[in-house]
């Protein structure tokens, strides 16, 4: 089990990992080795709480198919161990977002004196703009 945040784990199982060859410079090597990691993870399958199974489509985007696995390709660094642990941890990272709850916000009023205050700063205003303009017969 991988420990995802402290109430969540996810089944090793569930993941999938396949070698291919990365894209982009390297030199020789680039050609021979398969350094690149495509890592799938079966979330329609996992023991997911609810609020995260329903948040993780919008949070996983275009990495997430049809059929509710998130495919994750890492080709950053030139060596397979460090491309498979990136594509674990951005793995990781995209359920903890998607575990993550926003606070509920709670409707506020203005108070009393800053209600005074702005319609103060508006009397005060229009006043201003009322002397601006000039009185007919004054040219």
């Amino acid at each position: 089990m991988i420990q995802v945040t402290p109430s969540i784990a996810i089944d090793e199982g569930l993941i999938e990992e396949s070698f291919v060859r990365a894209s982009g410079p390297g030199g020789q090597n680039v050609q021979k080795v398969s350094s690149a990691v495509q890592l799938r993870f079966n979330a329609a399958a996992a023991e997911l709480p609810e609020h995260v199974r329903a948040r993780l489509p919008a949070v996983a985007g275009r990495r997430m198919t049809q059929d509710g696995v998130i495919v994750i390709v890492a080709q950053r660094f030139r060596d397979q161990l460090r491309n498979r642990a990136d594509a674990l941890e951005r793995l990781l990272a995209i359920l903890r977002e998607a575990a993550h709850r926003d606070k509920p916000r709670r409707p506020t009023r203005a108070t009393y004196g800053s209600q005074q205050r702005r319609l103060a700063s508006k009397a005060k205003r229009g006043k201003v703009k009322s002397l601006r303009s000039g009185k007919p017969g004054d040219d």
